[in-house]
């Protein structure tokens, strides 16, 4: 796997994943994969999508009790194409339930909210990628940026980041993932519609800021494995869609937690280590509470040594899967 996929389906988050894409090893791909999402197609609105029912157990679903407090914890794939069957009666009854849903971010579908964080974290007219990368590495960003009807010319003042998840994410659109397919759209989309709250671990200028704060040197990593893999831009993601829908958390690992540490122990840190941690503290905060709530987020956070509810047992809160 890439560094490019590592990201990618940890981004997914993301992407975001578009964005950072997409199984959840890390942003909201929807957030991320956002820029790449509008050089590609409009989609219909998560409301209007039906999810088709899982093979088998379908994801993964933990659950924490005490005393007056049910949370579950649901792991998510932030991009999939539109035919992904996922859906269960178990995770149906779980989310029915609830009180109230906690996403990633409370506005996944929120395609205006991301462009002043561009304008912030995403450009840098003093180091233009045309200063960064060689001329060969120029000329395979323009036919790369072909993809998305733009020219490496109008990519020259974006940060490495920005322009390795705006290609990527118009790969993944071009290859039949949709953002609107995405778990965190549907979810929401009931969630209003059951008259539940929603709300977020985090915001999205956490999430782009985390990107924006990568080094250089790894952020022009990300976009040359990106250039690298244009073919096979959807292959590690498939496979580990395969692996979600399925509730195969060990794969999960494998392919996309184990992967991402061996490529990248500062993208591994920044995207789920420290995020884990503070969700983790976040989920002992709502066990003081009580009620019944849905928390649902990207499925690397929830797979590993490192993942939520280790982070969690290690902090003497059981954790259960159903």
């Amino acid at each position: 796997m890439t560094l490019a996929s590592h990201i990618k389906t940890s981004i997914g988050r993301i992407a975001r994943l578009a964005t950072g894409t997409a199984l959840g090893l890390g942003l909201t791909f929807s957030l991320l994969g956002s820029p790449g999402y509008a050089f590609a197609q409009a989609a219909a609105p998560a409301a209007q999508r039906t999810v088709a029912q899982a093979q088998g157990q379908g994801p993964a679903l933990w659950v924490i009790r005490d005393a007056d407090s049910t949370l579950y914890l649901f792991g998510t794939v932030h991009v999939l194409r539109p035919e992904t069957a996922w859906g269960t009666a178990r995770v149906d009854a779980a989310f029915d339930s609830a009180d109230r849903v906690i996403l990633e971010i409370s506005n996944p579908d929120d395609q205006t909210a991301i462009q002043p964080l561009i304008q912030q974290y995403g450009i840098s007219p003093a180091r233009p990628l045309s200063s960064l990368l060689t001329p060969a590495e120029i000329a395979r960003l323009d036919t790369a940026a072909g993809t998305i009807g733009a020219t490496a010319a109008q990519l020259d003042p974006l940060r490495p980041w920005l322009v390795g998840f705006t290609l990527s994410g118009a790969l993944l659109v071009k290859a039949g993932y949709d953002l609107q397919s995405g778990v965190e759209p549907i979810l929401k989309a009931r969630a209003e519609a059951a008259g539940k709250p929603v709300s977020g671990l985090e915001t999205i200028d956490r999430q782009v800021s985390i990107l924006a704060g990568l080094s250089e040197e790894t952020q022009l990593a990300f976009l040359r494995a990106t250039l690298d893999d244009v073919e096979n831009a959807t292959a590690e993601l498939d496979a580990l869609v395969d692996a979600w829908a399925t509730g195969d958390v060990a794969s999960i690992e494998r392919l996309g937690v184990d992967k991402m540490r061996d490529q990248s122990e500062e993208i591994y840190q920044a995207l789920l280590v420290r995020r884990n941690t503070d969700w983790a503290g976040q989920i002992q905060t709502l066990l003081e509470g009580s009620g019944t709530v849905f928390i649902a987020v990207g499925s690397a956070h929830l797979a590993g040594d490192d993942s939520v509810q280790s982070i969690l047992e290690q902090r003497g809160v059981a954790v259960t899967r159903q």
